[in-house]
């Protein structure tokens, strides 16, 4: 799907010299594919510490028992 957009010519330069990359397409999927992970990573970050574990939960022998 073709589209026009109006970026900013000196940020795409930009990206393009700092991505080591050879054309404007691929830095504009790739900085569009790290932002987006970026942002579902500060999502799975946030429940840092929300996640509450029973107290007699022990993670050492569920791994044991994969084996």
């Amino acid at each position: 799907m073709a589209t026009n957009l109006a970026i900013d010519l000196n940020l795409l330069d930009d990206a393009l010299k700092a991505g080591g990359l050879k054309t404007k397409r691929e830095t504009v999927n790739l900085a569009l594919k790290e932002f987006i992970q970026r942002r579902q990573n500060a999502a799975v970050l946030s429940l840092f510490g929300k996640v509450e574990y029973e107290s007699d939960y022990d993670y050492k022998d569920a791994r044991r028992s994969k084996k």
